[in-house]
């Protein structure tokens, strides 16, 4: 018969974890009076100290921020391609390339557009 499991909330987590890092108990006894492995005390503690800096400063936002400037520069290379594509399906063959400012403004016309 399989087993499930046992899945603790955050609170419970952050409680032991912080209970391990006041350092007045050994970890084998925290482990026995919140019924959780050692291990995963360990785990839970170095955790809590590498998540510590976004508590007071780094920017939970910047991996959005990031995410969203590589989705508009792609947006911008799919413009291009298309731009491209249908010059050359016209039988229009470039020998040069297309200015970086043309490119931007087809680009965000196909993003109006879309």
């Amino acid at each position: 018969m399989k087993q499930n499991r046992k899945q603790y909330s955050p609170d419970f987590k952050a409680r032991v974890a912080m209970e391990a890092l006041k350092g007045e108990e050994p970890i084998a006894e925290l482990a026995i009076r919140f019924e959780v492995h050692p291990t995963q005390i360990t785990k839970w503690k170095r955790e809590l100290v590498a998540g510590a800096a976004n508590i007071f400063g780094a920017d939970p936002n910047k991996k959005i921020k990031d995410e969203k400037g590589l989705i508009n520069q792609l947006y911008q290379q799919i413009g291009q391609l298309k731009v491209e594509k249908d010059c050359s399906a016209n039988g229009f063959v470039r020998t040069r390339p297309v200015p970086t400012s043309l490119c931007s403004r087809v680009a965000q016309y196909d993003l109006q557009r879309a």
